[in-house]
């Protein structure tokens, strides 16, 4: 393939990336590309912890093609790292390997990088542009940058509904609203999350899995249950396979030793107002390194994740249908003036088969 851009290198850089959407947590997703002469001589993508990150992969890739990378250019999705981790640095690894230049796209937020990659480039002689399609590669890792500069995890809130805004009908039915298309695709947002968060009430009505069935992914995210006073069953299928996280407001030492004995691992974190403490759980959350929060709950935590201040990003889901008298999407307080509105702005929409796919962060 014949590059003539920086902005077709990084375009290409970036669908590598999404190779490893699934598998680098708690790591960024990133792809690079070298090209020499136009060419794209060796190219590939971050691999799960502890292994190659993307520029020793692409590296690999063109020594395996028998290419000389000397004065070549490379186009890498974020800032090289210039930091020992679990891997040495990629920028020595660019600076031995005798490129010409390097082009990313976007600088790396990471407090042990954080320009240093650049920087270290520049020493050696490596000419450097930063910042082409900064918005695309920063949606790559929306969920890292987050953490890098706050501490906590984008959260992301799923939801499906009617065009009039019901979820569920008031005997419980929600079974279901939108298609099997939109459910499939909401199985690709989950599968892409460090973990599923849900409510002790979807817990207790629905029992759901909360795992990803209908993409293919080598790596589970991990599930997240809020429960202030563990009324969670220690058969709940949330709890299968182990791994689950239960965050409570108060202990319950014979309960939490049923719940560690299917693998479960309880958190307290309670607030002045005997409920778990959100904006606290997201800090721990982030301390815990992960990166994205897929929120599918019911409306009453829903509504209180917005209350705090804990959701980024809405991921709504419309079928071309109407509910009339029904559950909403949230539990908010009725306002006095439009002045308290929860402003929001449209990210993207796309119709995902019959249905609605808008996705809105808030402002």
């Amino acid at each position: 393939m014949e590059i003539t851009s920086d902005r077709q290198g990084i375009e290409r850089a970036l669908q590598w990336a999404s190779k490893g959407m699934f598998t680098t947590t708690p790591n960024p997703r990133v792809g690079c590309v070298i090209v020499k002469d136009g060419q794209v001589i060796g190219e590939g993508h971050t691999q799960p912890p502890g292994q190659a990150h993307a520029e020793v992969q692409a590296l690999n890739d063109a020594a395996c093609r028998g290419a000389d990378v000397r004065g070549a250019t490379v186009y890498v999705t974020l800032e090289p790292c210039s930091h020992y981790g679990r891997t040495p640095p990629c920028a020595d690894a660019l600076v031995k390997a005798g490129v010409a230049r390097v082009v990313a796209a976007i600088a790396d937020p990471n407090p042990l990088v954080a320009g240093q990659g650049l920087e270290k480039l520049r020493a050696a002689g490596i000419a450097v542009t930063c910042g082409v399609l900064e918005d695309e590669a920063r949606d790559m890792n929306i969920g890292f940058m987050s953490r890098m500069r706050s501490g906590k995890p984008w959260v992301r809130m799923k939801a499906a509904a009617s065009l009039d805004g019901k979820t569920a009908l008031h005997n419980g039915r929600s079974q279901w609203i939108t298609s099997d298309a939109a459910r499939d695709d909401g199985h690709w947002w989950r599968a892409r999350a460090c973990a599923v968060l849900t409510g002790i009430g979807t817990v207790l009505a629905d029992n759901p899995q909360l795992n990803v069935r209908a993409v293919d992914t080598p790596r589970q995210p991990r599930r997240i249950v809020i429960d202030s006073q563990l009324q969670i069953s220690p058969q709940a299928r949330i709890l299968d396979g182990g791994g689950t996280w239960v965050v409570a407001a108060s202990a319950d030492p014979e309960k939490q030793a049923q719940l560690r004995e299917r693998g479960a691992e309880i958190i307290v974190l309670p607030n002045a107002h005997g409920k778990v403490d959100l904006p606290a759980l997201m800090h721990e959350l982030g301390r815990r390194q992960i990166n994205e929060v897929h929120v599918e709950a019911g409306f009453k935590l829903n509504g209180s994740l917005i209350r705090e201040g804990c959701v980024d990003e809405l991921l709504l889901y419309l079928a071309p249908s109407l509910l009339g008298d029904a559950q909403g999407l949230f539990d908010l307080p009725a306002l006095a003036s439009l002045d308290g509105r929860k402003s929001l702005s449209f990210h993207e929409v796309k119709q995902i088969g019959p249905d609605l796919r808008i996705l809105a962060r808030f402002i």
